[in-house]
């Protein structure tokens, strides 16, 4: 997928204002998840996104981190200036543009890897007993005015 279909897809998903800010979300998004895998799987996803997202994966990290969904999100916040809430409609609109994105076993690999209660933010079923919320009202970003991200 290119670049410009790639961060057309994620700005529509995510209401984002345009491709600069869907670009914005997408590299944060991509860069958490590095933290997460091993480094020859981030790559690996690396070489099927076009540039300059690949990038956000083939930043060395070291040894994969293990955390959940709580703070899965509470990273990618902290690297867009997004709340919690805005962060998790924001993850989803980048990983099912990603599941779209590059070959299933790609997809099923970092599945493998995130806590199961990340699936439905790649476009699968919810998790049990969760209710998934609607975004903020179009034009109503809660977003701070800090980016610490890459």
């Amino acid at each position: 997928m290119r670049l410009d279909e790639f961060l057309t897809r994620v700005r529509d998903r995510g209401e984002f204002h345009g491709e600069d800010e869907a670009e914005q979300v997408a590299t944060a998004v991509l860069w958490v998840i590095a933290s997460r895998i091993p480094p020859q799987e981030a790559a690996g996803l690396a070489r099927e996104l076009p540039a300059p997202l690949d990038d956000a994966l083939r930043m060395e990290r070291g040894r994969p981190e293990t955390f959940g969904r709580a703070e899965f999100l509470r990273r990618v916040a902290q690297q867009t200036g997004a709340r919690p809430r805005t962060a998790e409609w924001d993850a989803g609109a980048v990983l099912s543009t990603l599941a779209e994105a590059v070959p299933r076993e790609h997809v099923d690999r970092l599945l493998a890897r995130l806590p199961d209660d990340c699936a439905d933010l790649f476009g699968g079923p919810a998790p049990t007993g969760e209710r998934t919320e609607r975004r903020p009202e179009k034009g109503h970003r809660d977003r701070g005015d800090t980016h610490d991200g890459p």
